[in-house]
């Protein structure tokens, strides 16, 4: 059985969601057992019309403390230590976890899961990754919202994590890699993607240089760099206009008889690209470069979402993504 911990009490949702969710991921995925960290009375209801079948695989692990969305990730350190956090991240450390889950305060989950797990040897700083839909299928973009700001060297060294987890991960031979400027001339950007620019044109990685935003959908590229802090605006950005997209396209088929026939007609075509954009399918976002495995939920995630959260989790401790991550950076001589 693989175990993951899985964080029911962090996020902006009930812990009842969650729980659903991981019941959701254990339907999916019969050699999962879950391991749900927090308080029992905020847990059990939830699982009293669960079959037998999945609960003989679910375990709970008492927290008495929540680390709150609003929290700073150094009093969450400080005075939270048997906070369901906490205590997810301390299964995967002693080992009694394969991986942990948490839709809580990313600065908190950061911090948590440096000083916890620490970062792997030659690793500055672990960021965020996740996979984006694209022209391709998938871009790999990190990081995602866990360093506001970085570094050319750690940039650097994202490019090398994400291209291990896109190749020995994700089965890209080859991974593409671009680092995310205002443009793709050589004299645009700052000095520290300038710096980066250097370092990574030097690397050995196959790196195609600056990129924009339109590029992390187009395909050319298969893995893009950036700060967690640009990363993460582009993330919000795309789940908003997603929804807007989507909810443009109700109203407009729902405006008249015509419109409402109209949607019928096309119904089959627009439920394809729906899912194939349906965030919830995205969600869950490994922390690279840590000592073990972490995968951040969105703190709004519902069940299904959460659900696959927890795949991802699973997906990154059966391909040994941390071993993976290590032993190639020591072979680059990281």
């Amino acid at each position: 059985m693989l175990s993951i911990a899985v964080d029911v009490m962090s996020g902006d949702n009930e812990p009842r969601e969650y729980v659903t969710g991981a019941l959701h991921a254990l339907r999916a995925d019969a050699e999962l057992h879950a391991l749900l960290v927090g308080q029992p009375a905020s847990i059990e209801p939830a699982l009293a019309d669960a079959p037998a079948s999945l609960r003989e695989r679910i375990a709970l692990v008492p927290a008495t403390q929540v680390v709150a969305m609003d929290e700073s990730p150094r009093e969450a350190i400080r005075r939270k230590k048997d906070s369901s956090m906490r205590v997810a991240i301390d299964l995967v450390k002693e080992g009694r976890a394969h991986a942990c889950v948490s839709a809580g305060n990313t600065g908190a989950l950061t911090a948590t899961a440096h000083f916890v797990l620490k970062t792997l040897p030659g690793v500055e700083r672990a960021a965020i990754m996740s996979a984006i839909p694209s022209a391709h299928g998938h871009t790999h973009m990190l990081d995602l919202g866990a360093n506001t700001s970085a570094t050319a060297l750690q940039l650097r060294q994202f490019a090398e994590m994400g291209t291990i987890v896109a190749r020995d991960v994700y089965g890209l031979e080859s991974p593409r890699v671009g680092l995310l400027n205002v443009g793709e001339e050589d004299i645009k950007g700052h000095q520290v993607v300038q710096e980066a620019h250097a370092l990574l044109s030097a690397s050995g990685l196959r790196y195609v240089g600056f990129v924009e935003g339109g590029d992390i959908f187009s395909g050319a590229v298969d893995v893009v760099v950036t700060d967690g802090f640009t990363g993460n605006v582009a993330l919000k950005t795309m789940e908003g206009l997603a929804s807007l997209i989507a909810d443009r396209l109700r109203r407009e088929f729902t405006a008249s008889l015509r419109d409402r026939l109209a949607g019928l007609i096309a119904r089959p075509v627009l439920s394809r690209v729906a899912a194939s954009l349906d965030t919830r399918r995205y969600n869950g976002a490994c922390m690279v470069g840590l000592s073990g495995i972490v995968v951040k939920s969105h703190g709004s995630a519902d069940r299904l979402a959460f659900a696959r959260a927890i795949s991802m989790a699973a997906l990154a401790a059966r391909r040994s993504l941390t071993a993976h991550i290590a032993q190639a950076l020591v072979a680059q001589g990281s």
